[in-house]
């Protein structure tokens, strides 16, 4: 009886032309060789399992080879192929740098390099893992590698190359192993799974390709395992069961569930993932990445990113031209802020089955969470007078741009300056009328800075109603200054705003007969004020029933506003008002001086 011999040594390419996955990489290292054109060092690179030891005897063979086919291979036949495929050659050294990395153990391989070959015409010292070298060992190595003799080929492999030295590097040609690809895996496996008569459903080989990661020895391994317990017969579900792998019908459920607005179904389902043991972030993780996938198969042009076999990529492609794509950018968005919020989250599993609802809401009928996945309640929209007046409880309309919610120093609930404690203008409520479109309102800050003045549009998202007729009523400075630091009293505990706006009253600009000039000191004043302006224009136009009303923002090119704060008033205050503050200077005996 012979030995058994697992599969990845078993069908371990032996011809440049039986290596999967790397076409273009075997064309140039066969062309190289038909036209004699070698160079005397090589650094093969890519991740476990891609072939670079494999191509590394390949190319040692070849061109020792006495009688290549036709197509570059060896022939396998002549003396110094068969050495080889006995493994007695003598032209040929391998090393595996991972555990023969000293100095003592270059300066070996050094004197090795002396000896010319036997017979054939290269000698060819393969050293793999070669970024394990220790630093002496790499210094040792770079004379005999940049100058070695003429019958002498270096090559070299690694996983690792970002950890290779730059005089390493300079001194070979550098050829990048591509992963393998889903596709490429499935077809040798079912090659090795015909070779062996083994029945194999092709799902159940993606299965096993998608495991592997883009590495065949890793696909080989498993597909071994996998034969061991199914003895003989690998399908789909057995293979799943065997590898115990959250595969894409998991995910193909949740979607479903997800389009259906199921949230049983949905939460039914994570509770199935969880009992086979799976980690939920690496579910959240594999909902993302599936959900992304939906969203690249939707247009043919994006298909080829999707990295799986043939079959799978046809039900996402009929799943995913059932989902807008609004939704999988939706969904995509809550998935990425589960994952970013999971190692925080004290209750991780809540937090998943969190997602899945508000996944299972964002297509429902009355969905309960908004879009952005905050939860916030979508408002009840009433589209004519004839709606509002079947409505039991009467509507009251809102202001046109409701400011900020600020707190007084007296009141504990939030309140806004229309309808804070100290007195406020109260629009007059509008006439019954039909509910119109509402659009944004614009508003400008001018930023003057000396002579030239610089003109900077910002939008004020608060929504207001269309085709309304601007106010124009007359007012004098003395009540825009009085509106004015009405609104500066709202909230006090707002200390540079209040400030600014306590040393920065408006005066009249000479340019507009409704543009008020407001002398600021530094930039941090000027970033208070531009982000309560859309609130405070508010204010001021209902205050005055005037909307033209605008304020420019110019920095101070003189002295100092005799109304703002020096140091000593800043602590005078602070002492104050601050009684820890206060303690503190009495304790270290601090003064005034």
């Amino acid at each position: 009886m012979d030995k058994y011999i697992v599969s990845a040594r078993k069908y371990r390419p032996s011809t440049f032309a039986s290596v999967v996955g790397q076409t273009a990489l075997t064309s140039t290292l066969k062309n190289a060789i038909a036209t004699d054109k070698l160079a005397h060092a090589y650094l093969f690179c890519g991740s476990r399992g891609v072939g670079k030891t494999s191509c590394a005897r390949i190319f040692a063979k070849t061109i020792n080879c006495e009688n290549r086919t036709p197509d570059g291979d060896p022939c396998n036949e002549c003396d110094s192929c068969r050495a080889f495929n006995a493994g007695s050659s003598l032209n040929i050294v391998e090393l595996d740098a991972a555990s023969n990395n000293s100095v003592d153990d270059i300066r070996a391989l050094v004197d090795q390099v002396q000896v010319a070959p036997t017979n054939g015409r290269y000698r060819v010292f393969i050293i793999d893992e070669v970024h394990m070298l220790s630093s002496a060992a790499f210094n040792a190595f770079l004379k005999t590698l940049e100058e070695p003799p003429s019958y002498v080929v270096f090559i070299l492999a690694t996983t690792e190359k970002h950890k290779i030295i730059p005089t390493i590097l300079s001194r070979c040609q550098i050829y990048d192993f591509n992963r393998i690809t889903i596709s490429d895996m499935v077809n040798h496996l079912e090659f090795v799974a015909k070779s062996e008569g083994i029945k194999a459903e092709r799902s159940a080989l993606g299965v096993i390709a998608s495991k592997a990661d883009g590495a065949m020895r890793d696909a080989l391994s498993i597909f071994d395992q996998v034969a061991a317990s199914s003895r003989g017969e690998i399908t789909y579900r057995s293979t799943i069961d065997n590898l115990n792998v959250l595969d894409a019908a998991y995910f193909s459920r949740l979607v479903d569930s997800f389009l259906a607005c199921d949230v049983p179904a949905a939460l039914l389902t994570y509770k199935e993932i969880r009992d086979h043991g799976f980690d939920s972030h690496a579910f959240v993780n594999g909902l993302a990445a599936y959900i992304r996938d939906l969203m690249v198969t939707r247009e043919e042009s994006t298909r080829s990113l999707v990295d799986t076999d043939e079959a799978t990529l046809k039900l996402m492609s009929e799943q995913a031209s059932k989902c807008t794509p609004t939704f999988l950018y939706q969904a995509m968005s809550l998935c990425n802020d589960a994952d970013l919020n999971y190692r925080q989250a004290s209750a991780k599993t809540f937090l998943v089955e969190l997602l899945l609802i508000k996944l299972c809401q964002l297509l429902s009928p009355s969905p309960i969470f908004s879009g952005d996945g905050e939860g916030q309640l979508q408002p009840i929209a009433v589209t004519s007078s004839t709606d509002a007046a079947a409505t039991a409880t009467p509507v009251t309309p809102a202001p046109a741009s409701a400011p900020r919610a600020v707190e007084t120093p007296t009141a504990t609930a939030p309140v806004t300056p229309s309808s804070a404690a100290t007195p406020a203008y109260t629009p007059p409520a509008p006439a019954a009328t039909p509910r119109r479109t509402r659009t944004p309102l614009m508003h400008t800050i001018s930023i003057r800075n000396g002579s030239a003045a610089m003109r900077q549009e910002q939008t004020d998202t608060t929504p207001v109603e269309d085709n309304r007729p601007k106010r124009d009523s007359a007012y004098t400075p003395d009540q825009l200054v009085a509106a004015w630091k009405e609104y500066m009293m709202i909230d006090p505990t707002k200390r540079i705003l209040h400030n600014t706006m306590r040393a920065s009253l408006p005066v009249p600009s000479d340019d507009h007969p409704n543009v008020f000039v407001v002398t600021i000191e530094n930039k941090t004043q000027r970033e208070e004020l531009d982000r309560e302006m859309p609130a405070l224009l508010t204010f001021i136009h209902d205050h005055l029933a005037n909307d033209h009303v605008t304020f420019d923002i110019e920095f101070n090119q003189g002295a100092s506003s005799p109304s703002t704060w020096n140091e000593r008033e800043i602590i005078e205050y602070l002492m104050t008002e601050n009684k820890n503050f206060k303690k503190f200077a009495k304790a270290l005996k601090l003064s005034l001086t």
